[in-house]
């Protein structure tokens, strides 16, 4: 009897539920036990570990990601609790949030539209395709909202997908050197405009430094979330 290929043999493997949601659990414990023996450096974020280890397993055992994604999608369903969840830090800090309502009203709009229209901007000015730079108008919110603006407005999903991605790991690593550099101290400002910016990764992080800039940053996100869904795909219907 010829014995089975490894390589098919994980295969089979890859597709149980329990051993997709098994890696992703343990690459991710991973990264948070690298990111607390490093004294929690920015740059070995605990979700930007638990990626890379994945999709260097993934290369490695030439595995599609349809196939790791069918074993974990019970993380990815969990993704939109764990959104609505973000809001019950806010409750404590309902009298904060209502004394800073107009700035955070003005900041809101201004850093929303400043994410959208200066990617697509930008990458206008380099040359890339009409997709491509529709792809990166909702990059600074969450997936599944970012996924369904795309598509709406002429771009593409899985690729904004990825423009989320690597927007998030940016906006986690270098939101806390970028504030110190403008000396801005104040926890609610920081969380808010990291959450405006880079969506569930920065929001992760801000909950790393304090529950008052995480639950800022929480609100953040939520709002950019709401405006860019409802305003980005009118616009471009107007502009059309």
């Amino acid at each position: 009897m010829n014995a089975t290929p490894p390589v098919e043999l994980w295969s089979h493997f890859i597709r149980s539920p329990l051993l997709g949601l098994a890696l992703t659990l343990s690459a991710y414990l991973a990264g948070v036990w690298l990111f607390k023996r490093s004294g929690q450096k920015p740059y070995l974020n605990p979700i930007l570990v638990a990626i890379v280890l994945i999709a260097v397993l993934l290369w490695a055992t030439d595995t599609p990601y349809q196939d790791y994604f069918d074993g974990a999608q019970f993380i990815h369903f969990l993704l939109g609790p764990a959104t609505v969840a973000l809001a019950v830090p806010l409750h404590a800090y309902w009298r904060r949030l209502r004394e800073m309502a107009l700035p955070l009203v003005v900041g809101l709009f201004a850093g929303s539209a400043t994410a959208a229209f200066s990617a697509m901007g930008i990458a206008k000015l380099f040359g890339a395709s009409p997709e491509t730079v529709f792809s990166l108008g909702p990059k600074s919110v969450t997936t599944p909202i970012a996924m369904g603006v795309a598509e709406q407005i002429g771009g593409i999903p899985s690729l904004t997908a990825v423009f989320v991605i690597i927007t998030g790991i940016i906006g986690a690593f270098g939101a806390p050197p970028f504030f110190r550099l403008l000396r801005i101290d104040h926890h609610p400002t920081r969380g808010f405009a990291i959450g405006l910016a880079a969506h569930g990764l920065g929001t992760a992080r801000a909950f790393l430094v304090s529950e008052e800039m995480g639950a800022f940053s929480a609100l953040g996100m939520g709002l950019n979330g709401v405006l860019t869904a409802v305003l980005l795909p009118v616009l471009f219907s107007l502009l059309h």
